[in-house]
């Protein structure tokens, strides 16, 4: 009775065509955000050379790398629309988590060299062109918000959140490159230049590594952060019909997408197919979980061959 399988029957309730146009649509957003990322990139760094600033040539620094992480977005994007194949029966939507993490592991790299030259530039002071540095940053700030907000419009994934963090570190350095300009500009003071950059660093760096723990556990098959694995065997486990729940698994496929597996001890294998809705309902509405798979055994074959991972007992508790 163990060989026994009720294979996952994926509880999608998203019309095909909305999705195609939630992805189509954040492919937009990402190509607009490209093509003003890069441009004021290349304008940030020429007046960053010529004002002699580092808070402007970090802030084209991490724009330049902002471009690269948005076109592994939209690869990101591109990929996830392949459907799935015998080899990939999920599709590609991890690539998107893969992208996420690339782009965190982008932004250390660009923190460590904005904080490496931070240090030189309080070591060794230059003067700074302020007033050509609150212009350029002034229109930063207006660009990366409108940026910013593009993107906040789109589906919420990993994706899209690595790109805003992104921009937002932008928009950071952008603010920090104005007050810097500014102080240079009416108090001749230039060491703010390099603190400015260091403080918008540490914020950067905060963030980037919230992305990076997130992308991980879901590189490493982790339950998801918002989920308690024994809560969901414990409600599995009280339908009435079953007796515990064991090798009880919750990962996340993509951002959105989450996938359960369990082996769910039963009274009576008659009785299985009512209780699969009942789970796959439960799954559904109350922790967001799509695709499941669910195998019934009943309790003499569990003891035998059953390695329990999470022994959930309803009706001892």
């Amino acid at each position: 009775m163990s060989g026994l399988h009720a294979h996952h029957q994926h509880g999608h309730h998203h019309e095909p065509h909305d999705h195609e146009h939630e992805v189509s649509h954040e492919g937009r957003g990402l190509w607009m955000s490209l093509a003003l990322t890069a441009a004021f990139a290349v304008i940030e760094a020429g007046t960053g050379l010529m004002a002699h600033s580092l808070a402007l040539l970090s802030d084209a620094g991490h724009m330049l790398s902002d471009t690269l992480a948005l076109a592994l977005s939209l690869f990101a994007v591109w990929m996830g629309r392949r459907p799935p194949s015998a080899r990939h029966s999920y599709g590609f939507a991890r690539t998107e988590i893969i992208v996420a993490f690339v782009n965190g592991l982008v932004l250390l790299a660009v923190v460590t060299a904005i904080v490496i030259a931070a240090v030189r530039r309080l070591q060794h002071p230059e003067p700074v062109a302020g007033g050509a540095v609150m212009v350029v940053a002034a229109i930063g700030i207006f660009m990366n918000g409108g940026v910013v907000y593009a993107l906040s419009r789109e589906r919420h994934t990993l994706n899209t959140r690595s790109a805003i963090l992104h921009v937002l570190g932008d928009l950071l350095g952008s603010a920090a490159a104005l007050v810097a300009g500014a102080v240079v500009y009416f108090t001749g003071w230039d060491p703010i230049d390099p603190i400015l950059s260091l403080v918008i660093s540490g914020l950067i760096l905060y963030s980037t590594v919230q992305l990076l723990r997130e992308t991980l556990n879901v590189l490493m098959e982790g339950v998801p952060s918002h989920l308690d694995l024994r809560a969901v065997g414990r409600a599995l486990a009280e339908v009435p019909g079953t007796i515990s729940v064991h090798d009880l698994h919750i990962w996340t496929l993509s951002s959105g997408m989450m996938a359960l597996s369990a082996h769910v001890v039963v009274d009576d294998l008659d009785h299985w197919r009512g209780l699969l809705v009942i789970m796959q309902d439960l799954l559904r509405e109350r922790f967001d979980i799509d695709h499941v798979t669910l195998q019934p055994e009943v309790l003499d074959t569990s003891l035998v061959r059953g390695r329990p991972v999470i022994p959930i007992h309803p009706r001892s508790s």
